[in-house]
């Protein structure tokens, strides 16, 4: 690097960095079939009156995880759920207050991702004029680069179904197969497996364990429930699977 460079970088002022928490939070209705996401509102500017994904600044002395779940707790009610973090977004330019600011405040934002079982969630409409469940398809144009956030969360999604037990985190504590094939389907399409296969596949895993009841639902033979065995799992935990 030559010298003039290397003075140009020593010239380029450090960023000030403020620092926001934005979670993609997903349920799968599976009495209608629909991946939903969670969308709230905006009450502020910028965008004012835009759909957006529930997300709030860091405050002093709390974590990154603490303003995920605190941004959880003031939009849902949910006994079960499934939270991690998701990725950094932090492009200059993302948010309009950037411009705003003389003295070069950057906005990042560290994504979530959570699922949650539908039948449980119950929003929380206290101060919020617009808070509601979208199917993943029909999501409008969104606040910031939220798009882009519910994009790669989805995706993440996705690739969660294929290699851990993320569904059992929003299954009723007994199923049927039927019922976790059906929570596939939703997510990752009909025409990822056929169900002989995915019931095959499953079962020889080794870690459903049937409890020996079962259920009926219309005309069909009654469907045996399983358990989710997390210790059965374990020795698995940290192997590659594929569970489709």
């Amino acid at each position: 690097m030559s010298e003039r460079s290397t003075k140009q970088v020593i010239k380029q002022p450090l960023a000030d960095f403020k620092v926001g928490v934005d979670n993609a939070i997903f349920s799968v209705d599976t009495q209608q079939n629909r991946l939903l996401v969670l969308l709230v509102m905006r009450q502020d500017e910028p965008f004012l009156n835009q759909w957006s994904l529930p997300g709030t600044l860091v405050r002093q002395g709390e974590s990154l995880e603490k303003a995920a779940y605190r941004i959880l707790a003031e939009k849902i009610r949910v006994k079960n759920l499934y939270l991690e973090q998701l990725y950094t977004f932090g492009g200059p330019g993302r948010d309009p207050r950037e411009s705003a600011a003389s003295y070069g405040v950057r906005y990042l934002s560290v994504s979530y991702f959570a699922l949650v079982r539908f039948a449980e969630a119950e929003l929380i409409a206290d101060g919020v004029s617009g808070i509601a469940w979208y199917p993943v398809i029909q999501v409008p144009q969104l606040a910031f680069d939220h798009n882009e956030i519910l994009e790669y969360g989805y995706q993440r999604l996705r690739n969660k179904l294929e290699y851990s037990p993320v569904a059992f985190d929003v299954l009723p504590e007994v199923f049927t197969l039927s019922d976790l094939y059906q929570l596939y389907t939703t997510v990752l399409g009909e025409n990822f497996s056929d169900y002989s296969n995915f019931r095959a596949r499953l079962l020889k895993l080794g870690f459903l364990c049937d409890t020996g009841l079962k259920v009926s639902r219309g005309a069909g033979r009654p469907a045996s429930l399983y358990r989710f065995d997390a210790e059965a799992f374990a020795p698995l935990k940290d192997k590659p699977l594929v569970f489709i």
